[in-house]
């Protein structure tokens, strides 16, 4: 059996001591196996896949359908194909989009630093070229399909910490996006740093897991957005 990497996250804060048995205890109790769960990424500390499988296999184990999106320290994402094969409860999202339900399709991708970031340089500009063109082939993708509702889950914020608009907020605004979910950032300090709330017709939301205090939010139900 595979034993989940240890590396204790209460040195980063209050918020986050175990988390893991506090999110378990509030995932199992807001979602039922019919919901669609999407998780932007830092999904695990292991290196490889193998040291990955433990962490995988928790969130496997967990009621709902789950989408996950990569991380800046998803080091072990390797393969896609690969990984889609591990439970069919299960899709990696990259460079592709998904059907969650009936005209609403869950796109994304895992995003870099946005140009006006204080040391933005020559590789960041590479990076995020290529996240920008990730997203738009998950974009195209879901408008292919007539998607009538698209949700966008990054794993960094969509602009700098100025907030102003980047590649990726044109991007979401060009398809049609009504809401983008986004992780990376932690802490209080750091919380001040992501656009929140309407930004040109996109609805953007912060959901770090020591942000939403390991309380699953919801995105959308048939009746609308929350």
């Amino acid at each position: 059996m595979d034993e989940r990497i240890e590396k204790p996250m209460d040195i980063f804060g209050a918020r986050w001591k175990e988390h893991d048995k506090k999110l378990e205890e509030n995932w199992r109790a807001v979602v039922g196996d019919e919901d669609t769960v999407i998780i932007p990424g830092d999904i695990s500390w292991g290196l490889r896949l193998d040291e990955a499988l433990a962490d995988l296999d928790w969130i496997h184990n967990l009621p709902g359908k789950k989408i996950l999106t990569k991380g800046n320290h998803d080091l072990w994402w390797m393969g896609v194909g690969k990984l889609n094969k591990l439970h069919d409860d299960m899709l990696f999202l990259q460079n592709t989009s998904v059907e969650a339900e009936e005209g609403v399709w869950i796109c994304g991708s895992r995003g870099w630093i946005c140009p006006g970031t204080e040391g933005f340089g020559e590789h960041d500009e590479k990076i995020y070229k290529r996240e920008l063109l990730r997203l738009e082939f998950s974009l195209q993708e879901a408008r292919k399909h007539g998607a009538e509702r698209i949700i966008a889950a990054l794993h960094y914020p969509p602009t700098n910490d100025k907030m102003q608009g980047s590649g990726f907020t044109q991007l979401l605004e060009q398809y049609g996006a009504t809401t983008c979910i986004y992780g990376h950032l932690h802490g209080k300090e750091a919380f001040k740093n992501g656009l929140k709330g309407n930004f040109n017709g996109v609805e953007y939301k912060l959901v770090s897991l020591d942000y939403l205090e390991c309380m699953p939010k919801l995105i959308y139900t048939e009746e609308g957005e929350d």
